[in-house]
């Protein structure tokens, strides 16, 4: 056992834990934090998440990690993420763009205003051409209101009365046609709106989100980079547990549980998304290990 896994082992057994006790409260495999107290990281996913996870050990036992990184810096491997901060590599990747993408993005300004101009005049043309088919609309109607004027004159009074009587007999009908147009949109606008994922809390690493107002919950899981992932329900039960690699993906139904709990190895390359809608993360993804539980109401579909 190394002088960090005893120190981590000693505080873990000052609180009164047992190995099965932390892993309940980090989320973490009891073969890692055991790897973990007899200094063998060889069975962890990489460097990054051996650092990871030691900082959630020394948070479950009340050790603050800056401490303990400085101090036993030379038993801790050292991660390329750490040494090159990902906002100098952006700064970097920036700076390589190269002269020709440059004049491209200085003639987009120029060719957005060609493009508004034209659609201004097409604008203006339809208008143009709208109102020149109004007027004539509005001449024939005159001629025909004319027309119709001199005809009656000839039409019978009985006519008139069967003709009124006509149109009374169809009006009911077109406007129960109108009303029950109106309910069926009304139903389905209150369908498209039903679904409500609402953030309810935040502390520290952990999300809370509630999910209401929809009969199914299907979660997935995409990864833009390298990202270990841990899905569980209510019950503690592993649904999956191991890295996403770029492009790939994970689907889940919750459709049937009421509650979710993610653990997010690297949130700034992992997008989750619910029923279609895509999930923000409440913490900025600076933050690197992300947990994220979200408890589920379900509701009638009617």
């Amino acid at each position: 056992m190394s002088e960090l896994g005893k120190r981590l082992k000693d505080a873990r057994e000052s609180k009164g834990y047992s190995l099965d006790d932390l892993q309940r409260i980090t989320k973490i495999q009891k073969r890692y934090l055991t790897g973990i107290e007899e200094g063998s990281y060889d069975s962890m996913p990489g460097k990054f998440y051996v650092r990871a996870f030691i900082k959630q050990y020394c948070e479950a036992v009340g050790l603050p990690p800056e401490e303990i990184f400085e101090e036993y810096k030379s038993e801790i491997p050292v991660t390329q993420h750490e040494e090159i901060p990902d906002s100098l590599s952006r700064v970097q990747t920036r700076k390589t763009v190269s002269e020709s993408s440059s004049k491209v993005l200085d003639f987009i300004p120029t060719l957005l205003i060609v493009v508004v101009i034209i659609g201004i005049l097409f604008v203006l043309w339809v208008f143009i051409q709208g109102k020149m088919g109004n007027d004539d609309a509005a001449d024939n109607d005159t001629n025909k209101n004319s027309q119709v004027a001199v005809d009656e004159k000839d039409v019978p009074k009985e006519d008139d009365g069967e003709k009124t009587s006509s149109d009374k007999e169809e009006k009911p009908a077109a406007d129960e046609d109108k009303k029950q147009d109106k309910e069926d949109e009304s139903k389905d606008t209150k369908k498209e709106n039903a679904q409500s994922l609402e953030q309810t809390s935040v502390q520290g690493y952990k999300t809370t989100y509630e999910l209401k107002g929809t009969d199914q919950f299907n979660l997935s899981l995409s990864a833009d980079g390298d990202s270990w992932i841990g899905v569980y329900n209510e019950n503690d039960k592993v649904l999956f547990e191991g890295t996403l690699t770029k492009g790939s993906k994970e689907d889940f139904d919750f459709s049937g549980e009421s509650q979710a709990y993610l653990i997010v190895g690297n949130a700034a390359n992992t997008g989750i998304t619910i029923n279609g809608e895509e999930v923000e993360y409440g913490i900025p993804t600076d933050v690197v290990r992300q947990d994220v539980i979200i408890n589920y109401s379900k509701e009638s579909s009617e």
